[in-house]
């Protein structure tokens, strides 16, 4: 049985729709399981052992992921990306089950000019990337049994993301600019949840010891190296073709100087995916595969 913490957000939903396919037995929680009381964990995970269920790993898609709003509200944010982790690691151990936990590419400044590998130095700059960072470094202090699989620029079907912003843009307005000098890889949440499937399945009683991957810090994206202007490009030109929008919109590529954020973004946050690659079972996809896969997945949910 794996936990499935925060199973309602973009992710989770994505990620519970992949171990349902796969029939991968799973219990969600949400806030009603508040991960930053290690007293109601605590709780919730003796319940279940007096119910006979025993846990093969805890997945942790539950993140404070607004950006621009954690400037402001840091009080939360460490809660929900440090707390709430370092409490999960601990009962993690407590019970001797691993730890899959989300982290980004937020964690790095930007200033490199080659793929981030597992091993190169952190050096957040925001209150967001320093929070999942510290949250890093507390499921690390708490336990050895962790996997902290790294990602960036994630969109899907379920929530607020940037295809779908574009998407509406591209309908409501018919134009925009968007940002040409930050370099990074989109990452579509179907392909980041099969990955974690992947993971999760390899604790399962059923898997031998040589499909468990070792512990310790992965990057997950899918293969690419782009600009968000191009991407937005992409997704112009892609949904027209899909007849998500009627005519294709204007875009006007501009700085980040002239569009000014209260966080700061990495300007270049590619994640070198050579480590995870050599043990998945599947080839990673390239982002153009894989965003008109989501595109269509999106053209059928409104058919």
């Amino acid at each position: 049985m794996i936990w499935l913490v925060g199973y309602k957000g973009m992710l989770g939903t994505e990620l519970c729709n992949v171990l349902k396919n796969e029939k991968l037995e799973f219990i969600g929680t949400e806030i009603e399981v508040d991960i930053t009381d290690y007293n109601i964990l605590n709780d919730f995970i003796t319940a279940q052992k007096g119910k006979n269920v025993n846990f093969s790993c805890i997945i942790n898609c539950a993140a404070y992921t607004n950006v621009d709003k954690a400037e402001s509200d840091k009080d939360l944010c460490y809660k929900i990306n440090v707390t709430g982790p370092e409490n999960l690691a601990k009962i993690a151990a407590k019970n001797n089950i691993p730890l899959i936990h989300i982290s980004t590419d937020y964690v790095f400044d930007g200033k490199a000019s080659v793929p981030y590998t597992e091993d190169m130095e952190i050096n957040p700059t925001g209150v967001y990337g320093t929070t999942k960072a510290l949250g890093e470094k507390a499921i690390q202090k708490q336990t050895d049994n962790y996997f902290i699989i790294r990602t960036a620029w994630l969109y899907g079907i379920y929530g607020r993301n940037f295809v779908k912003t574009m998407l509406r843009i591209f309908k409501e307005k018919g134009a925009a600019k968007v940002i040409n000098d930050q370099f990074g890889t989109p990452t579509y949440a179907n392909d980041l949840a099969r990955a974690l499937a992947f993971f999760a399945h390899s604790f399962e009683s059923s898997s031998s010891s040589s499909e468990k991957p070792k512990q310790g810090i992965y990057h997950f994206t899918d293969i690419g190296n782009i600009s968000w202007y191009d991407f937005a490009c992409a997704i112009n030109e892609a949904a027209f073709e899909q007849g998500l929008i009627a005519q294709k919109a204007i875009l006007t590529p501009c700085s980040t100087e002239e569009y000014p954020t209260p966080a700061p973004r990495p300007s270049y946050s590619v994640l070198s995916k050579e480590k995870i690659a050599k043990i998945l079972p599947w080839s990673i996809p390239d982002w153009h595969e894989s965003l008109l896969n989501y595109l269509k997945e999106e053209k059928t949910a409104i058919n």
